[in-house]
């Protein structure tokens, strides 16, 4: 579920380095909205090296910061918080749920170092703003979501703004998405009190996972999850973070 909000705040920080490291791209959406989507990406590429350790100057993190400027995110909330749209921040988008903060949706994007082409699984459609961040770096994206109100109107969302080949479905993203698998990436965007089995199963040799890991209580972690060819998984933690837990039967 795309249920989560960051476990730290906003990082002062100078911009004046590293403001014009991602170039901008042409975006679904123009006017004063793209000006200030601009300027929340050129402020989370100058962050990103100090709090996440990703390197600005990357092909995978140029590319999702590239793939945010062209999403319109205050299309992805709800009308009374559209003027929020481009603060650093989580917001509420209804079901007790949230679009995730923007920074968080960089990082997790650029740690799964796609390429076009590839099969990718997300747990926990939300309002489809990470699908739609993901579609735009033209990978196949597989979406699942479980609460269905939200599923229907992220599935809608996608299709009017143009993002068609989102596949999105209702179900409980515990268990994946096995027929459409194995998948070279996972993104999982509510908290796990352990990894589950059925996502290592369906990763692909050679993919990455990165998914919340704790308690929804106590402090969790943003953990790296690395499937070798021969079926070997590595796990690392790399940010303090805070989710609402994963949900389901599992």
């Amino acid at each position: 579920m795309d249920s989560r909000t960051s476990f730290f705040g906003r990082f002062a920080v100078a911009i004046l380095a590293l403001a014009g490291v991602v170039m901008a791209a042409p975006s679904r959406a123009g006017g004063v909205e793209e000006a200030a989507r601009d300027a929340l990406i050129d402020q989370i590429a100058s962050d990103i090296g100090q709090v996440a350790g990703l390197d600005p100057r990357q092909p995978n993190v140029m590319a999702a910061l590239t793939a945010m400027r062209r999403v319109p995110r205050h299309e992805f909330v709800p009308p009374e918080r559209r003027a929020y749209a481009y603060r650093d921040h989580p917001l509420p988008i209804g079901y007790g749920q949230t679009i995730s903060q923007p920074f968080i949706v960089a990082a997790m994007t650029a740690l799964l170092e796609v390429e076009s082409g590839d099969r990718v699984l997300e747990i926990g459609t939300g309002s489809g703003y990470q699908a739609a961040v993901l579609d735009e770096l033209q990978v196949a994206v597989y979406s699942i979501e479980i609460i269905e109100p939200l599923a229907q109107e992220a599935r809608a969302r996608l299709a009017r703004l143009g993002y068609d080949d989102v596949q999105t479905r209702v179900g409980d993203g515990y268990f994946g998405w096995e027929e459409n698998g194995p998948y070279d990436a996972i993104i999982v965007t509510a908290a796990a009190s352990h990894i589950p089995q059925p996502l290592i199963h369906q990763l692909k040799g050679g993919g990455v996972m990165v998914i919340p890991v704790g308690d929804r209580f106590l402090t969790q972690h943003l953990v790296l999850v690395t499937k070798a060819a021969d079926g070997a998984v590595q796990v690392r933690q790399l940010l303090p973070v805070r989710f609402v837990p994963l949900t389901g039967d599992h």
